[in-house]
């Protein structure tokens, strides 16, 4: 069966999730803002599930029509064949949202999808009621300038949701964007990475990860492995082939500093539930006593700031003490995350490079200071 898929992202990210499908030898893959389609059959999802960095969640998108009615908006729903995915005793719940068009009102629209998709599986099954006890088939809508998207997710929680991070500091960075800092920083099997900052550890973690070619949802699992419809053993070929490419042999090497003991009691648990703390080592220490190591590394860290842990005027400190720390030699290269406009005014020079995008509901920038010769 070959399906249109839709991996929404942070935004920012695009580009990175539509090159990481296209390594995975993902069909006709293209970017758009705030999501990636691309077209395959089953397989082709559960390896984007199980290998995608980037994206936040992979989706099944089964129709686009106009709606500016609640009966339109039926008839495009009852028109989807949900029988091909929904069996008669699956629950399918709906979720979505609605934005600068005629029909705004979600607990309706949720209600309508809900009634036509009941009505689609009535005519299949010959039911007239449905009792939902078995695996779950998420619904999600979205009705954007009266343009309606009907996907069905197959990831369950997040791909963000790696695993390994049961626990984490006040302020974690999400994973898929940790990813995109290890990425847009260059990180590779050789490196040496460093974060002077590093919380519960998971840009570390995450550039480990990409370093070693761990695939991240290679330990957890998704909701549509459940589904009657997806053939048997198609998750675990993808999970074999995610296996087989795992690198442990490679020379990376990172370390993380941090000021608070809990945050790195926190940051040695989660590296070991990711299967990377052979490779980094975490200390105490102050960012005012960071010495930058001889040869080549590279720095990738997300400070507190402003609206996240620090005062406003405790972070432009902090963005001082950086510019100071980091400094303009050969082999060295960084990677800084924040929402405030003037960082590089305080950190004392310009990026060589920079990247809007979001941290949860933070407007903010990655930074890259390239390396110098």
């Amino acid at each position: 069966m070959k399906l249109t898929f839709c991996a929404p992202c942070i935004f920012g990210l695009e580009g990175y999730c539509a090159n990481e499908f296209r390594f995975l030898g993902l069909e006709n893959v293209r970017a758009e803002n705030g999501r990636v389609l691309f077209d395959g059959d089953f397989a082709a999802m559960a390896r984007a599930n199980i290998n995608s960095r980037y994206a936040e969640r992979i989706q099944i998108l089964l129709a686009e029509f106009r709606a500016t009615t609640f009966e339109q908006l039926f008839e495009g729903v009852r028109r989807i064949r949900w029988a091909d995915y929904i069996g008669m005793s699956d629950a399918f719940p709906v979720k979505g949202s609605c934005l600068s068009s005629q029909l705004m009102s979600v607990p309706d629209c949720q209600r309508i999808i809900k009634k036509a998709v009941a009505a689609s599986l009535s005519g299949r099954y010959m039911l007239s009621w449905f009792e939902e006890t078995g695996a779950v088939h998420q619904i999600q809508f979205l009705i954007m300038n009266n343009r309606v998207s009907i996907l069905l997710d197959t990831s369950g929680a997040g791909l963000h949701k790696r695993g390994y991070r049961a626990q984490s500091n006040e302020a974690p960075i999400k994973e898929t964007l940790a990813a995109a800092m290890a990425e847009l920083a260059g990180v590779r099997p050789g490196h040496f990475v460093i974060d002077p900052m590093c919380g519960s550890g998971t840009i570390l973690i995450e550039a480990a990860m990409k370093a070693l070619k761990i695939a991240p949802g290679l330990n957890r699992w998704f909701a549509s492995e459940k589904w009657s419809c997806v053939p048997d053993g198609v998750f675990e070929e993808e999970r074999e082939r995610a296996r087989a490419a795992v690198n442990r042999d490679c020379a990376f090497h990172a370390e993380g500093y941090d000021i608070d003991p809990d945050a790195l009691a926190t940051a040695r648990h989660n590296a070991e539930k990711a299967g990377v703390a052979d490779c980094i080592s975490f200390a105490r220490r102050d960012i005012r006593d960071f010495v930058l190591p001889g040869g080549y590394c590279t720095v990738v860290t997300n400070p507190p700031y402003g609206e996240r842990l620090l005062d406003l005027n405790a972070a432009e400190e902090l963005y001082k003490i950086m510019g100071e720390k980091f400094a303009r030699e050969k082999g060295k290269r960084y990677a800084v995350i924040t929402p405030d406009d003037d960082f590089e005014k305080l950190f004392g020079r310009k990026a060589d490079k920079r990247r809007k995008t979001y941290n949860g509901t933070l407007k903010c920038q990655i930074y890259l200071f390239t390396s110098y010769t």
